[in-house]
Formats: C-alpha cells, structure tokens, sequence
C-alpha cells in the first residue's frame, strides 16, 4: 500500500511538473479517432469504385469486388502469383510442415493447460499458416510458378528477420566481449540505421551497378559485365534483402547488446566453475535471458517489414516482372495508376497479412517466454 501511495504522489508529482499530461491524453485520443476515421474511410473506399468527374469523385459501392479481383479475378496472378502441379519436392516440404503443426497442436493439448479458447485460436493460426505455407512452397518449387506480391512479402519479412537477427545476434555476442576497439565497432554497426531508406536504396544501386559502380572494374576484369542481377528474378530479391539488413541488423544489434550486457556475470562464473562449457552457457543463461527481449524485437521487425516499399522501388522498380515487387509497393503502384480502391484493398489485405503473422509468432513462442522467465 506505501509503495503504491509513492508510486502515485511520484506520478502525481510528474504530471504537475509537466502541466501538460491532460493535453497529451487529448492527443492521444484525437490520433485515435483520427486512426478511425481512416481506417473506415479506406475501407469504404476498398469496397467502392471511385471514378473522377467533373468537380470531384463518383464513387459506387461494389461490395467484395475488389477483394474478389485480387484473390480469385483478373489481379490474381499480381496477389498471389502463378500456380502449377507440385512437384515430389513440394509434396514432401507440405507433408513436413503438416506433421509439424500437428505436433505442436499435440502438444498444447497434452500441456494440462489447453482451453476451448486456446484451441480455436491455435486451429486457426495452424491452418492459416499451412496456407501461406502451401502457397509458398507452389510458388517457388513447381516449374512453371511465380511469386505474387503476397509471397515476396513473405520472403523478406520471414526469411530476412531470421537473417537479420541471427547476424545481429553475432555481432552483439562479438562485442560483449573483452576485445579492442569494441566501442569503435559498436558506433560503426549502427551507422546504417541514421540513413534513410531511400538513401539505401540509392546506396546499394550504385553499388550494384554492373558496369558504372565501384565494383565495376572487378566486374569487367571477371568477364560478367554482360550479366546483372536486376534481371535474375533471385537476384535481385536477394539484392533488395541485403540492402534491408544492412539498415536493420544495427537495431538488433543494439538491443541484443544491452541485452547480453545485462546479464549477470555471477551466474556464467558459476556455471564455469561447475564446469559447463560454452555451448551450455547460451543455452541455459543466455538464451533464457535474451527470449523476452529477442521476442520484442523479432516482433518490431516484423512489423516494420510488412512496410517494405523503399527499397525495392528505388533499385528495381518492383522487377524484373513483379519478382521484387512487395504488398505495400503493389498498393503504391496501384494508387499510382488511380486505381484507389484497388490500392485500398491491396492495403486491407496487407494489414489483415501482417496481424496474422505477428499474432501466430506470439502465439508459437507464448509458452517459451513463460517458461524462460519463471
């Protein structure tokens, strides 16, 4: 009770030393219903067709259409790529992934610990996961299919977080040591994260630039000045991802280095002393300390990902096709045309993709972070 009457005088304190604490909840909520008001206007305008006229916009409300052009219509070679048969590959990496779901749905029900509540929401994370999955892996494994927008979204948010953070893991694990010039190294990594992503961009076109870049007379005296990889479908997802983790990999570095730098040393002398090795250390200290924090930051990254426009603009357009072409560019180039409803649609699908992912991430390492903090 006394440390909530502190608590409360200090908090009290802060406010009448602020005088602004009312306004700033007033700012709040008016960014909230600001937040609202969008969101229904966009989504009004996801379920029209605007046209423009004289004096303004004609818009008709046409339910589903636009959803129904991107997913079963005209736009759904754009949205969800090109299918074709599966090949044994594919068949095996789904029966796989299946069994894994499986499993981890066993488990929760075999945890003592299952409810009604828990069950539906895990039934629907698994079978949207096996979704994304099975569209994935008909994308990039059969001859003749091609990632939509939806799947190279995919690509950069899941296969470059796990990039990322498994680099900014190095990198913080490199510098928690006792080793010179650490400081200089730590000012170095997060360089990338005071540029724009434009300038990035820019950046790493240059940079890439077959036969006018730095790396250029290298290339001649290769013999590869007749190839670039803007033309090569992986190549230049690959190109846009390396241009992404570059300016990301500092802000898991740093927050996996504070992180790490927290620990208490008490505990690995204790655990060197009884003998334990390296290896067991991350494991049994380490890791369990850094699960809550790699959590948050795994879902920030997630988060921002989703919003990968930049980047894949500026080097490559969106090509060679749609090859580097993201959900948030999709939209952007959709707006570009006038098509706004179809931007809008584009843009809900894209949101209701990103809270999917995360909430399912959430939902997989829950248990994980619980247990690691008991």
């Amino acid at each position: 009770m006394n440390r909530i009457v502190i608590i409360n005088n200090h908090f009290s304190g802060l406010i009448h030393y602020n005088g602004h604490f009312e306004n700033l909840i007033k700012s709040f909520l008016a960014a909230d219903i600001k937040t609202s008001f969008f969101f229904i206007v966009s989504l009004f305008v996801a379920l029209s067709r605007l046209k423009f006229v004289k004096g303004g916009i004609q818009a008709k409300f046409i339910g589903t259409l636009n959803f129904k052009k991107l997913l079963f219509g005209s736009q759904q070679y754009h949205f969800l790529g090109k299918f074709d048969q599966l090949t044994l590959l594919g068949y095996f990496l789904i029966g796989v992934f299946f069994m894994i779901l499986i499993f981890w749905l066993y488990k929760y029900l075999r945890s003592g610990h299952s409810n009604i509540a828990g069950t539906i929401g895990r039934l629907v994370v698994a079978t949207g996961m096996f979704f994304l999955t099975l569209l994935t892996i008909i994308n990039l494994t059969t001859p003749k299919g091609l990632p939509g927008t939806l799947v190279v979204t995919l690509i950069y948010v899941i296969l470059g977080v796990i990039i990322q953070y498994i680099i900014g893991l190095g990198l913080a694990m490199l510098c928690v040591q006792n080793i010179k010039g650490r400081n200089f190294f730590r000012m170095v990594f997060f360089i990338p994260m005071m540029i724009t992503p434009v300038g990035i961009a820019y950046l790493f076109r240059m940079l890439t630039e077959m036969t006018k870049g730095p790396f250029a007379p290298i290339i001649m005296w290769l013999g590869m000045e007749e190839s670039s990889w803007a033309v090569i479908p992986w190549g230049a997802r690959i190109a846009v991802m390396i241009g992404d983790a570059w300016q990301w990999i500092p802000f898991m570095f740093i927050v996996l280095l504070a992180g790490l730098e927290s620990l208490s040393t008490e505990q690995k002398e204790a655990a060197v002393m009884d003998g334990a090795g390296k290896w067991q250390i991350f494991r049994d200290i380490t890791w369990p300390t850094l699960l809550p924090v790699s959590v948050t930051i795994i879902l920030i990254r997630l988060i921002e990902a989703f919003k990968i426009i930049d980047l894949p603009n500026v080097m490559t357009n969106g090509g060679p096709g749609i090859a580097t072409e993201s959900l948030s560019l999709h939209s952007y180039f959709n707006w570009r045309t006038m098509d706004l409803s179809g931007s809008a649609a584009v843009g809900y699908l894209l949101m209701v993709v990103a809270v999917f992912v995360c909430l399912s991430f959430l939902s997989l390492v829950k248990n994980r972070v619980e247990i690691a903090q008991k």
